[in-house]
């Protein structure tokens, strides 16, 4: 029989979770990982499953903490505002944490080997719900007159999701919140408006 865990679980995942957010999937060792959470690799095998088990488990950890602002982006009343409220955001989340900066969702398997090919399938299938979502609330902005007619709401999502994911990496390389920032506001300068937007200013 198998002891009993003696080690806070939802510490251990948050623990993990920084250490793929800094060193991607296949760069996080076990020794990282052990030595991160304080937990001995048969127990964490035995709490969370194999490393592709605990990277899933870490992941949805950091949707529902850490991306906090795309839900909360899409209830904005323009399309201008989503865009700016996931730049900014981004480019806050991206800097916030010096010791791990960027994104997990990009710095976790930008490339990998074929060992590593179903967490970068689940990566793809994390940003593709992102972007799916960024369509359907673009359509929603055509609909409403927020955007043009001419808009194409699938470019929009895509272009939102690129230089989002482009500010990550550029984190990663030492870019401060600042100049984030100075991307996001140049990626805004030109964005497309409907005839009829709701009245506010735009961020």
């Amino acid at each position: 029989m198998g002891r009993h865990r003696e080690f806070d679980v939802e510490k251990a995942l948050d623990a993990a979770l920084c250490v793929f957010w800094r060193k991607g999937y296949e760069g996080a060792s076990y020794a990282d990982l052990t030595e991160a959470t304080g937990v001995e690799r048969p127990a964490l095998y035995s709490a969370f499953g194999n490393k592709e088990a605990l990277f899933r488990r870490a992941l949805d950890r950091y949707y529902e903490r850490y991306l906090d602002f795309i839900p909360q982006a899409m209830k904005l009343p323009t399309a201008r505002h989503v865009a700016a409220h996931i730049l900014y955001g981004a480019a806050d989340l991206n800097t916030r944490y010096p010791s791990h900066t960027g994104c997990l969702g990009i710095n976790g398997v930008l490339a990998g080997s074929d060992e590593a090919e179903a967490v970068r399938q689940a990566l793809i299938e994390f940003r593709a719900t992102g972007e799916a979502q960024l369509r359907e609330r673009f359509e929603q902005a055509k609909a409403e007159g927020d955007l043009p007619a001419s808009a194409k709401a699938d470019a929009l999502a895509a272009f939102v999701m690129a230089v989002s994911h482009g500010m990550a990496v550029q984190a990663k390389a030492g870019f401060s919140r600042d100049q984030l920032e100075a991307v996001a506001e140049q990626a805004l300068s030109t964005w497309p408006t409907g005839g009829s937007a709701p009245s506010g200013s735009s961020p």
